[in-house]
């Protein structure tokens, strides 16, 4: 796969999990991402099906994820003035720390330092 994205970071806000007319699941949610010390990326993201449901239901605005995903870029016009989108839209997540989310030792934690410093702390 030549378009591939991971990301470790902190959710903005809260998922918003809507679905189709067909009835077909997708969560919107913006992932802050540490660009240097004092900076972060804000980085917007789709998940669909199942994916989207996991990540409504677990995760909240200050929980750290990671993801992996694709870059989605579309172009569109809006008022008469072409624009682009970039989203990644998210194929699988991880979760990182499990303090106050209710989630429970059965989570997907990895190695990751939960101390790394982070601006969103």
């Amino acid at each position: 796969m030549a378009n591939l994205v991971i990301l470790l970071g902190r959710m903005a806000r809260d998922p918003e999990l809507r679905y189709t007319s067909s009835g077909k699941a997708y969560a919107n949610f913006t992932l802050a991402v540490q660009k240097t010390k004092d900076e972060a990326e804000f980085i917007d993201c789709v998940a669909w099906e199942k994916t989207a449901e996991n990540i409504a239901e677990y995760f909240r605005k200050g929980n750290r994820i990671l993801i992996q995903g694709r870059l989605n870029v579309s172009s569109y016009e809006q008022n008469g003035e072409k624009r682009k989108s970039v989203k990644v839209q998210v194929f699988s997540f991880e979760f990182i720390d499990s303090k106050n989310s209710g989630i429970g030792q059965n989570s997907n934690r990895n190695d990751y330092d939960d101390d790394e410093p982070f601006p969103f702390d």
